[in-house]
């Protein structure tokens, strides 16, 4: 009866865990977000250094970037170097990445700004995001969609944190100087991401009701030979797999809906101020800088509750019939945006555009492991992202070319890029359905 009740209780504190894993991913993914409000820093870098529109959007073009590509990398190396490792070098390097970009701007380099808030920065936003993600989905197999949409969520809602959170905060306490809160905020993200990364934690074998299993030498030796070749089993087996069909349509939907929500992302803030002076000349810099500071913090709101809900969505509807209204419902805002200059409106379609920019992001996880397997879901996964890798250059140097070449029509132009984008992701998403391997 005694061991009945001990059984009892210790799935009662494994159940327990598993949601202070879910806390503890979401906290990491608030701050690894934060990158998501770079338009916010888009005018006051290029008004104090004389940088142009290209020049600084490439810093954020190369933080994603390498974010992908670490992310390709940490979802290989995850399975045997665990995720606590994982998690913690990258919070280390996210961190880093804001301390070099400090020192970069007090010494008014763009080079070191790219090699440290992009490529070093950059690749600890992947190693940081491909950890609790794939961490915790294994906790609640029941709940795939569910559980990784909220950890997903505090992505979404980085730039909410950044942009009407701390950024004002410091910017004002430092009378705008730009160095020392480039400093803090390397400071403040250490103290966060650090202690959260040490609660990455993969599930114990009987954390979901598996049989006791012995706790000898020999059995403990017998069970890390088993993990290396089922880990070297999935390595052979994914390698395939990232040569199907299955997997190309997949990634191509990734790359679109990112190259066209990115741009969204990396250009709202001086977008929406363009089409305030048209309607309102007369608006001061400071009305202007803190209108667009509120439209990041509400289209990152979107951008967060997007990602849970259309994960929840795929849930019940199944996750292609998803990505189908998701994507087909982008079409349309993208053409509304094409003709109207109305902020308002703007506002409007960007909110939505965010809503299913990250929901794209939050039916991802689930829809890897279920087309191609839970065991093979980090190598998978991390594959998957280098999409995002080339979304994020892509999609926001197109808009930049375009914002300095072609200034009078960059909005239109740029929307109507988003429409192709998103149209192609739409036909591809025709070529797959839910089936699973």
């Amino acid at each position: 009866m005694s061991n009945q009740k001990a059984q009892v209780s210790q799935k009662g504190s494994k159940a327990a865990y598993r949601w202070d894993m879910v806390f503890a991913g979401a906290m990491l993914m608030l701050c690894f977000g934060t990158v998501y409000a770079w338009s916010y820093f888009q005018v006051p870098l290029m008004q104090t250094f004389g940088w142009n529109n290209a020049q600084v959007s490439l810093v954020f073009s190369l933080a994603i970037f390498f974010l992908g590509m670490a992310a390709a990398v940490g979802g290989v190396i995850l399975p045997n170097a665990g995720p606590q490792r994982i998690a913690l070098i990258g919070s280390v390097l996210f961190s880093l990445g804001y301390l070099l970009a400090a020192f970069a701007l007090s010494l008014k380099s763009l080079a070191l700004l790219y090699i440290g808030y992009s490529i070093i920065g950059g690749t600890g936003l992947g190693l940081g995001y491909v950890t609790p993600v794939a961490t915790v989905s294994k906790w609640f197999p029941e709940k795939k969609g569910l559980a990784t949409g909220m950890v997903i969520m505090g992505f979404g809602f980085g730039a909410l944190f950044m942009s009407k959170v701390i950024a004002p905060v410091f910017l004002r306490l430092y009378d705008g100087n730009l160095v020392n809160s480039f400093l803090t905020f390397a400071l403040l993200f250490a103290a966060i991401t650090i202690p959260s990364s040490l609660a990455m934690k993969d599930p114990p074998e009987r954390a979901l009701g598996q049989s006791k299993q012995p706790n000898s030498s020999n059995s403990r030796r017998q069970k890390q030979d088993d993990a290396k070749t089922a880990i070297s089993l999935s390595l052979r087996q994914a390698s395939k797999d990232i040569l199907s069909k299955r997997f190309l349509v997949v990634w191509m939907i990734l790359f679109c809906n990112i190259s066209a929500g990115i741009s969204i992302i990396g250009f709202q803030s001086p977008m929406f101020q363009e089409l305030i002076i048209n309607r309102n000349p007369s608006s001061t810099a400071e009305a202007l800088a803190s209108m667009g500071a509120t439209l990041i913090a509400v289209t990152s709101i979107f951008n967060g509750v997007g990602r849970l809900l259309w994960g929840i969505f795929s849930d019940r509807f199944g996750r292609i019939r998803a990505y189908r209204l998701l994507l087909g419902s982008e079409i349309l805002v993208f053409l509304l945006l094409i003709f109207t200059r109305s902020p308002l409106v703007f506002a409007i379609c960007a909110c939505w555009i965010l809503f299913c920019y990250g929901g794209g992001f939050g039916m991802m996880p689930a829809t890897i492991s279920e087309l191609f397997g839970p065991q093979k879901m980090a190598i998978m996964y991390g594959a998957v992202l280098t999409a995002w890798s080339f979304g994020g250059v892509i999609g926001p140097q197109i808009t930049a070319y375009i914002k300095d070449t072609q200034p009078s029509q960059a909005i239109k132009i740029s929307f109507i890029v988003g429409a192709v984008f998103i149209a192609i992701a739409f036909l591809f998403s025709i070529l797959i359905t839910d089936k699973k391997k």
